[in-house]
């Protein structure tokens, strides 16, 4: 039993994280769209650190939170 929330936690915890930093990412790529004259690979390597960088902030923060949610 305590195998089965531990997978559900985990696989929502990375699915919030990728969410997170995919929105993030995408959100970079599109600023740097629309304001500035960067050039594209400027902007796809942006989006790309961009999405790295806050999926290693983001999923240390995020699995203790969902494993507390789903322990109960």
């Amino acid at each position: 039993m305590a195998e089965d929330y531990l997978k559900k936690a985990l696989r929502v915890s990375y699915l919030v994280s990728f969410g997170f930093s995919l929105v993030l990412g995408v959100g970079f790529f599109l600023l740097t769209s629309l304001t500035g004259d960067y050039e594209v690979l400027a902007r796809y390597g942006g989006g790309g650190w961009v999405f790295l960088l806050a999926n290693i902030i983001a999923l240390p923060t995020v699995t203790p939170v969902m494993k507390r949610r789903y322990r109960e």
